[in-house]
């Protein structure tokens, strides 16, 4: 994907997506890159945290606890 492809994207995007404020940071990202020559990870940044934008993380309770409180210390035992 290229910094036009992306452009093109957002551009492309209805006029209420195209509104909302994680694309407009994509946008102005993309534009710092463009015409800035700043560093292109903060439009790739940008892109995907407005694509993600919906997206909520979910947790796992039933992950692996951790170890600290479990150990034993030598003269315990």
């Amino acid at each position: 994907m290229t910094l036009l492809d992306a452009g093109e994207y957002i551009a492309a995007l209805p006029k209420k997506e195209h509104a909302a404020p994680e694309w407009q940071a994509a946008m102005e990202a993309l534009i710092l890159v463009a015409e800035g020559g700043g560093p292109t990870m903060f439009a790739r940044i940008g892109i995907m945290r407005a694509l993600n934008r919906h997206h909520v993380p979910e947790l796992n309770p039933k992950r692996k606890e951790p170890h600290w409180g479990r150990r034993k210390l030598r003269r315990d035992q």
